[in-house]
């Protein structure tokens, strides 16, 4: 075992702010998300499962949630897509258990304070969160649940229960954009989060710019027979979040427009055009929209490659004719053969990765809408139960795959070396196009009219920071200043040029994302350090 060190500087002169406990929201400027006045580009995961291993209740690990968001961080994911809604009762089956909500209004503590925890911990290491609010699918309860609490009756659930439709499923989720008491409820759900204080952060979720975004619902559609509500309910919702709370962005979580956009109900233009809607969606589900067979992969993949690269270059451009950034926030595909087995290989799953990553990038790099993504998912260190391919049940380890999936379909291991090593080659590409450049062992960088240096240590202790000036000046003082605005260090510099150890003595530098701030220089100078120590 050795550990290597991964630093990445990225110098800017801008104004510069640190107020504690807020270190800025990302916003959206025309197609481009943006973070204090910076274009924020990311490469992200989805996480559903967060809020429940948080819970220091049933089905919780906190340990297992530090190592996990740990790992993440080092291979430069800044972005995690959870659920933030779970429905009840948990006597219910093919869902998330124990749910958030288990009755309307009726929160379960410890999954309750599993999310507080999990957005303090994230916040720790500079992650944000698009927090999804409900689900049109039933593994979570969702809308689905939602109607039946307001008098639609049992759940006509899907397969893998026995005899179930999917069709006659979404035909009873799509009465939610008409049932008054389940849109209610669910606005009720909204207020209750945005109102929330975190008692770890001591912030209101409102407050709290770890959360980049809420995120209506997880694919909402409105099927063939329910679109012209559906779009009416994207809008008003989106209206009725921003009037609680200014501070975040509001997207729908939509798929975009599917290979059944008039069956679905679903309108890409239609679903993101309202002017509380700040950013669109899209996900890509190759097997699912039947382009690819993994047990044929030779025969289907060139067309299913070629069909998943039309499908986002075409809505890049409808986003782009929005004037809005476009995030792809699910895409995935088996591992080889359609095996369950973790241990087969991914050989088709990463020429998809790496075409797609491909794609973001491109259009990122050239200033179109492309802003970042979140592959689906991530299981980390959860793996499925023998016999592979069987069904989640309570008690079973949180991998990627939702309770109605068969287990091991799309999860991500950290024991995927290649997909992890795509994945972490995407966001290191991603922070060069946004924030600029790489900064690898004992290579400093410099910008002037003034600079900032910074030679990490190849293996341990501390960094020596460096900075050079044109001219001397008896009020500037460097800082030394975490991702919640906390000074960590600081030393006066009155001459052209100084240096400083941190952290003192012979201490490591912890992994994280700082931030040197030479104070005193107008515009002032500004250096984002994200410092990893990653095992090899």
């Amino acid at each position: 075992m050795r550990y290597v060190w991964t630093v990445l500087v990225v110098w800017s002169l801008l104004v510069w702010s640190c107020p504690a406990d807020n270190v800025g929201f990302v916003e959206t400027d025309g197609t481009m998300l943006t973070l204090n006045g910076q274009p924020y580009l990311y490469a992200g995961v989805n996480y559903w499962y967060g809020m429940n291993l948080g819970s220091a209740g049933t089905g919780g690990d906190r340990e297992r949630l530090c190592r996990e968001l740990d790992a993440l961080r080092s291979l430069g994911v800044t972005n995690l897509r959870i659920m933030v809604g779970s429905e009840g009762p948990d006597s219910e089956p093919w869902r998330i258990v124990p749910s958030l909500q288990t009755a309307p209004g009726v929160y379960d503590p410890d999954v309750l304070d599993g999310l507080d925890y999990l957005l303090s911990e994230m916040a720790e290491r500079g992650m944000r969160a698009v927090a999804c609010l409900t689900n049109f699918w039933h593994w979570s309860g969702g809308m689905a649940q939602y109607v039946s609490w307001n008098g639609g009756g049992p759940i006509p659930y899907p397969p893998p229960e026995p005899g179930g439709d999917w069709n006659v499923y979404q035909d009873y989720a799509s009465d939610f954009y008409s049932n008054a008491g389940a849109m209610q409820d669910l606005r009720d759900h909204i207020a209750f989060l945005t109102g929330r204080l975190n008692p770890y952060t001591g912030l209101y979720y409102r407050d709290e710019p770890t959360i980049m975004a809420w995120e209506l619902a997880n694919e909402p559609r409105g099927f063939h027979n329910n679109a012209a509500a559906f779009n009416a309910w994207l809008d008003d919702t989106a209206s009725y979040i921003k009037s609680l709370d200014a501070s975040h962005l509001v997207t729908t979580g939509c798929e975009g427009d599917t290979p059944w956009p008039s069956w679905n109900g679903l309108d890409f233009t239609e679903n993101h055009d309202g002017p509380d809607i700040d950013y669109a969606t899209v996900h890509i589900w190759p097997q699912n929209w039947e382009w690819f067979d993994p047990t044929d992969p030779e025969a289907t993949f060139p067309a299913a490659s070629a069909a998943a690269e039309d499908y986002l270059s075409a809505h890049l451009g409808d986003a782009a004719s929005l004037g809005k950034p476009l995030v792809l926030e699910e895409f995935g595909l088996a591992r080889d053969g359609g095996s369950f087995d973790p241990s087969t290989a991914v050989t088709w799953r990463n020429s998809l990765l790496g075409l797609l990553y491909g794609l973001v990038e491109g259009s990122a790099a050239t200033g179109g809408p492309a802003c970042g993504d979140n592959v689906w998912a991530w299981a980390g260190e959860g793996r499925p139960l023998v016999p592979f391919g069987g069904h989640w049940s309570p008690g079973d380890p949180w991998i990627g795959d939702p309770p109605h999936e068969r287990q091991g379909w799309y999860s991500i291991y950290n024991t995927d070396a290649t997909t992890l090593s795509l994945l972490s080659e995407h966001a290191y590409e991603m922070s060069r196009i946004a924030l600029g450049t790489s900064v690898g062992d004992n290579t400093a960088s410099e910008v002037s009219p003034g600079s900032i240096s910074v030679y990490p240590s190849p293996s341990y202790g501390p960094a020596t920071i460096v900075v050079e000036f044109p001219r001397p000046d008896s009020t500037r003082h460097v800082e030394v200043v975490d991702v919640r605005g906390r000074m960590l260090a600081s030393w006066t510099a009155p001459a052209k040029s100084g240096q400083m150890s941190w952290p003192g003595g012979d201490e490591d530098v912890p992994s994280g994302v700082y931030f040197i701030v030479a104070r005193g220089e107008s515009p002032k100078v500004v250096g984002k350090l994200v410092y990893i120590r990653g095992e090899r």
